[in-house]
């Protein structure tokens, strides 16, 4: 093995590593791995940011893009409140859940997608009695498997479709993914609807109360103002303007001390802090009907909650601003005229000094505010909305987005342009036409998707031109030999399925395309069986909530602990398994 190979390797082992770790952002990690193999000598410095200008790179941010405008024209948003309306059981209100955001998926943003249906599943919960998690992971997972059915699905199919363009001198098509794709997408579906959401832990329950829909675990932390007049009341009379909402003491803070499980006799002093669990009634009761105020919002006028405002319960996207800042550090009031009432994580209690919380990705937040700026607001600041009171996010449904997306697909499909350049000019027509600002043209970009993708496409051609590839293709061919013809296709989609759940699915592909083509030249057989393997297993993030931003978002709401998603994912991932590899070998034969 030479220096060179050994030192990729290195590369790929470390960054691998921090994708697992998960204390540095993936497109920070990315652009480490990228610097390296640069610094290294491994990637000549002139080609070190080509990747930037790669097709896949345009063609994913022309797609986020054109999903933003469909987000926003009403059309999903008007199908998502008929399936609220519609009355099922069990089986066939999971069933048309998880089909609904799939069929969604093929054609938007996978996120995106889950984005627009999560109140509409808050809702449906409500309705019918349920727990909320009894949905959530079904629509996640949905939401994954929507995505194979077509090259736009997911980024993972651009980059493989990219791939087998300079092995092969042509990329897949638009639909060459749907054979595979709605084979698999059919049989998870069903068999998440009918039996595997029986899987799914559910903690809590349902019921048609408010108080048993809402969030259950929130907690705030509120101070005794000087000018309260409330130095000697107890903790129980402090309490009572929470009114019949439920709201209790977990610990009182006194001089830097903390107390923990307080007596509802204890009293309190100026200063003491209070870390306060209970319901969302309950507290918006206690901040708007007490002098009492909230830590983080010591400039607020207590008078000025709840005139004219709205309550609003959202969940912390992946990419948000907030993630890994304090409530105090967060300034919501100051920059964007929200108040932080109370946090819930993973749906239970944060039994810590809640001023110095960091707030994660997938935490649901308590937030109050002008009801016009909200939407603007949670946008900017990476938040998805959850239930909504007194306040309208949808607009009426506009066909232009949808019309201009069908040309783009046409054009593109026919061969008349190629697929990047046509949702490129279907950006364009979108702005003109008005569909899209100008100035929210960049909002609707995941950019640190686009970055990563930037700065590993260099670092899969480190691969190539290090000959870390072909030591690992020798490797695999040998054992090939000994297998049948299936089990190299299993092997292959195995490799990207275990990958994809602990790093990212646009990484995974990259450096597993660029792997299997080599696999596929010293084998002597066809590539693309072994890209469609590829496109398959790095979009099946299943056993993990970091796997995939969908996984991510639905585990505050949904009251998921890291171990739960396995139960539904492994089956899940085992029936995928039996449906891709006989599918891929018969429509993509070696």
């Amino acid at each position: 093995m030479t220096f060179q190979v050994a030192y990729v390797f290195a590369v790929l082992a470390a960054t691998l590593g921090l994708f697992i770790w998960g204390r540095w952002r993936y497109d920070v990690v990315a652009l480490l791995a990228l610097l390296a193999v640069v610094v290294g000598g491994i990637v000549p410095a002139r080609e070190a940011f080509t990747g930037f200008g790669h097709p896949a790179v345009i063609t994913v941010a022309a797609v986020l893009v054109i999903s933003r405008a469909l987000q926003n024209s009403g059309i999903v948003g008007w199908v998502a409140r008929a399936l609220e309306r519609a009355e099922a059981g069990p089986n066939l209100q999971v069933f048309a859940i998880t089909a609904l955001v799939a069929a969604l998926s093929g054609f938007m943003n996978n996120v995106g997608a889950l984005a627009l249906l999560l109140p509409v599943i808050m809702q449906a919960a409500k309705r019918s009695g349920r727990a909320p998690g009894e949905l959530m992971m079904p629509l996640a997972f949905g939401s994954l498997l929507g995505g194979l059915t077509t090259m736009i699905g997911t980024p993972p199919n651009i980059i493989v479709a990219s791939f087998r363009a300079e092995a092969a001198g042509q990329p897949f098509a638009m639909f060459d993914f749907t054979p595979v794709g709605l084979a698999i997408a059919v049989a998870g579906v069903l068999f998440i609807s009918f039996y595997g959401w029986r899987l799914v832990p559910v903690r809590g329950t349902g019921g048609a109360s408010e108080a048993m829909f809402d969030i259950e675990a929130y907690t705030t932390e509120v101070i005794v103002p000087s000018k309260s007049g409330l130095s000697g009341t107890t903790i129980a009379a402090l309490l009572e303007p929470a009114g019949e909402g439920e709201v209790h003491a977990l610990s009182l803070i006194r001089r830097g001390r903390k107390i923990g499980h307080p007596k509802p006799t204890d009293v309190v002093r100026i200063n003491d802090h209070l870390l306060l669990e209970g319901n969302a009634e309950g507290i918006e009761n206690l901040v708007h009907n007490s002098a009492l105020e909230l830590v983080g919002n010591r400039e607020l006028d207590p008078g000025e909650l709840g005139d004219g405002s709205t309550l609003v319960e959202a969940v912390v996207a992946p990419g948000s601003r907030l993630i890994r800042r304090s409530m105090a550090q967060t300034q919501l009031e100051k920059r964007h005229g929200l108040h932080l009432l109370a946090l819930a994580r993973q749906g239970r209690p944060v039994r810590e000094h809640l001023r110095k919380v960091r707030i994660r990705a997938g935490d649901v937040l308590l937030l109050e505010g002008d009801p016009d700026a909200m939407p603007e607001a949670l946008a900017r600041l990476g938040c998805l909305p959850l239930i909504q009171r007194d306040i309208v996010l949808h607009r009426e449904p506009s066909l232009i987005p949808l019309a201009v997306f069908g040309a783009a697909i046409v054009l593109g499909v026919s061969g008349l342009l190629s697929l990047p350049i046509a949702f490129t000019a279907a950006v364009v027509a979108l702005i003109l036409s008005g569909q899209v600002r100008a100035r929210d043209l960049y909002q609707g970009v995941d950019w640190p998707i686009l970055v990563l993708l930037g700065a590993m496409v260099p670092v899969g051609l480190a691969m190539e031109h290090s000959g870390a590839s072909l030591v690992l293709a020798d490797g695999i061919a040998g054992l090939a030999a000994m297998m049948p013809a299936w089990g190299v296709v299993a092997v292959v989609l195995i490799a990207a399925m275990v990958l994809s759940d602990v790093m990212n699915n646009a990484a995974t592909a990259i450096l597993m395309s660029q792997l299997s083509i080599e696999v596929a030249a010293k084998m002597g057989v066809n590539a693309d069986p072994l890209l469609m393997a590829v496109a398959v297993g790095a979009s099946c993030a299943f056993l993990t909530p970091i796997g995939h931003q969908s996984n991510v978002l639905v585990m505050g709401p949904g009251g998921y602990r890291f171990g739960d998603y396995w139960r539904l994912g492994l089956p899940l991932e085992i029936v995928i398994i039996a449906v891709a590899v006989p599918m891929i070998l018969w429509i993509w034969p070696l």
